[in-house]
């Protein structure tokens, strides 16, 4: 009884764990917008049925080129150290990890975005996640990015949560995501899995979850009552989410408290379980 397992919790990050988009901080005002809106019109400019993610990427290249701004990895990781986190982000992780441990529940933190990788990687918060998939570049011999490595839109991000449910982090390995392993198999299983989002990209991963047992929350900007309208008609899609909160991320806040029964709920679950299969042993009944 009260025996260790693992418990993976995956966030978005525009919105969820940051007000507004990632590169609103530093890189888009570097390229000399003054409102971020007329940079997102030019993604928008992309030849018809380009992908929005692939879009966005191109235009963050092809703008920077323009002004004889070099897009290198340490720039694009410097461009993170100025995002703004929502309260009580910057001492969650450590907060969240700590109290699974006292429940011998090992947690583990990963990001699921569409936004970009290099940016996350640079910022305050980036050394709390086992790992961070997230949208990318490929860059030449001498440093510079030169085209989009990877591109996350909002169906693909369910392909993570299968990565993260198999142990197939290695986004090289499509042979051990798309294998077949047992539910009894697989690192961690959906039921101890939690997706924590805020938007209408977050609608496939909030459903995967939900049908396999897992938990789904999403948040909003009370300061942004869009925000709140956008999480609430998705709620209101049925079964997506379960709980919505106002990402206000500090001890003893809703979504804290939340987060803290959800562990609960799963330490429990995984007793019985052990209960069960000891019972069937003792009896024969396997």
């Amino acid at each position: 009884m009260n025996e260790i397992f693992s418990f993976a919790i995956a966030y978005d990050f525009d919105g969820t764990l940051s007000p507004g988009n990632m590169q609103e901080y530093s890189f888009i005002p570097a390229l000399g917008f003054q409102n971020p809106r007329d940079f997102w019109a030019l993604t928008k400019q992309c030849p018809k049925n380009t992908d929005q993610t692939l879009g966005y990427l191109f235009t963050m290249l092809k703008e920077a080129r323009k002004r004889g701004i070099r897009v290198t990895r340490d720039y694009l990781m410097s461009c993170g150290r100025d995002i703004k986190l929502f309260p009580g982000v910057d001492s969650w992780f450590d907060r969240i990890t700590a109290y699974g441990r006292a429940k011998n529940i090992t947690v583990s933190h990963y990001i699921i975005s569409t936004g970009t990788r290099e940016i996350i990687e640079g910022s305050p918060i980036a050394g709390y996640f086992k790992k961070i998939f997230a949208s990318s570049f490929l860059y030449d011999d001498a440093g510079d990015a030169i085209w989009p490595g990877t591109a996350i839109n909002y169906t693909s991000k369910t392909q993570y949560l299968f990565r993260i449910n198999k142990g197939a982090l290695d986004e090289s390995n499509d042979e051990l995501v798309n294998a077949f392993v047992p539910d009894e198999e697989r690192v961690v299983p959906f039921h101890y899995m939690l997706y924590i989002g805020d938007g209408a990209t977050d609608i496939p991963c909030f459903r995967v979850l939900t049908n396999a047992g897992g938990s789904a929350v999403a948040m909003f900007d009370e300061s942004n009552p869009r925000t709140r309208e956008q999480v609430e008609k998705i709620a209101l899609g049925g079964n997506r989410v379960s709980l919505i909160f106002n990402a206000d991320y500090r001890e003893n806040s809703p979504v804290d408290l939340a987060v803290k029964a959800i562990l609960d709920r799963a330490r429990a679950v995984h007793d019985i379980h052990v209960l069960k299969e000891k019972v069937k042993t003792e009896f024969g009944l396997r």
